[in-house]
């Protein structure tokens, strides 16, 4: 463990922050090949998470803040706010009215 904390801090920020750019791009598609069922193991998913976290690390210990867009990790899926969408009218569908037929009632006849 230590050597990989010792060979980060031989390098400089620049390539730091590089580093950390690359794992977050290699992380994002190993969780989607994830998501996908395309990859059976998560271990360098997690060897990546474990090396992302030695790279800041270090970065810390040193005094240099990464910058926004290595430093952030990269979403699976971005969730979007869901836009006020104008509902149209739509008439309702009723069924047709039926008509009863009238009753023919028969006259008798009294008195005949």
């Amino acid at each position: 463990m230590k050597e990989n904390a010792e060979k980060f801090r031989a390098l400089d920020p620049a390539e730091l922050d590089k580093q950390l750019r690359e794992g977050a791009e290699q992380m994002f598609r190993l969780r989607f090949q994830l998501s996908m069922g395309q990859m059976d193991g998560v271990k360098k998913l997690r060897s990546l998470r474990k090396e992302r976290a030695r790279i800041l690390t270090v970065l810390q210990q040193k005094g240099v803040a990464p910058s926004a867009a290595a430093a952030a990790p990269v979403p699976l899926v971005t969730k979007t706010t869901p836009k006020t969408a104008v509902k149209k009218a739509v008439p309702k569908k009723t069924a047709p009215k039926t008509v009863a037929p009238k009753k023919v009632v028969a006259k008798s006849k009294k008195g005949a």
